[in-house]
């Protein structure tokens, strides 16, 4: 057997293990995939650039597109993703993991700074960075595999937070594939991706600081 059969089945493993991670619900999935992230540069020996850290050839013009980009984002689901999604379900995003949100600067805080931490650059690293890389590696840089790639990464993304029922596994999963044709964008920046996850995860936490839970404009 050859080091390249070798290295594709640990990246099968990897995979896997990934996909365990979501589906059982282990820990927190997220920290779970970090740590097989880790895991995986140091036996390959790879900097962490290799998922995705590039230096864009301007901070400002690609942060200001993101920023439009995410609050677009915001407006669609909630103005047409989460209200269709609610009456073909009968149900709407659960929003108690926000429960003491609304109105409390002290969660406010917490919430933001997990939204740029845990959230942005963590799931980035892991769903966008990480994830995407392995399957790249699996599924190769055609058309077909960059679009697989793209979608088994939301997909899981979506699942990774069930706890927001059945509205919020779709609605995360649209956003995973914003994200993704973001990063791809800016020539697979991760750092576009990681802004436009802390951008759309702050805009909606504000906007739920002062107005409370929002299922959907109609």
């Amino acid at each position: 057997m050859n080091t390249k059969t070798i290295w594709k089945i640990i990246t099968v493993i990897e995979v896997a293990a990934i996909v365990a991670a979501v589906l059982l619900d282990w820990f927190i999935p997220t920290l779970i995939i970090l740590a097989l992230m880790l895991a995986s540069l140091l036996t390959r020996r790879e900097n962490i650039r290799v998922m995705g850290f590039k230096r864009p050839h301007s901070w400002p013009k690609m942060g200001g597109f993101v920023f439009i980009i995410a609050v677009l984002l915001q407006l669609f689901d909630a103005g047409v993703v989460m209200p269709i999604l609610n009456r073909l379900t009968g149900e709407t995003i659960d929003y108690s993991g926000f429960a003491h949100l609304q109105g409390n600067p002290v969660q406010l805080l917490l919430f933001l700074a997990l939204s740029w931490t845990l959230a942005a650059v963590g799931e980035e690293l892991a769903y966008r960075g990480y994830l995407q890389k392995a399957l790249s590696d699996l599924l190769g840089g055609s058309l077909g595999g960059v679009g697989l790639m793209v979608l088994l990464s939301s997909v899981l993304f979506g699942l990774a937070h069930i706890e927001q029922g059945l509205v919020g596994v779709v609605v995360t999963m649209g956003d995973a594939l914003v994200f993704s044709l973001i990063k791809r964008r800016f020539q697979n920046n991760l750092w576009a991706a990681i802004l436009a996850h802390g951008f759309y995860n702050s805009v909606g936490i504000i906007i739920f600081y002062f107005t409370g839970p929002i299922y959907g404009l109609w």
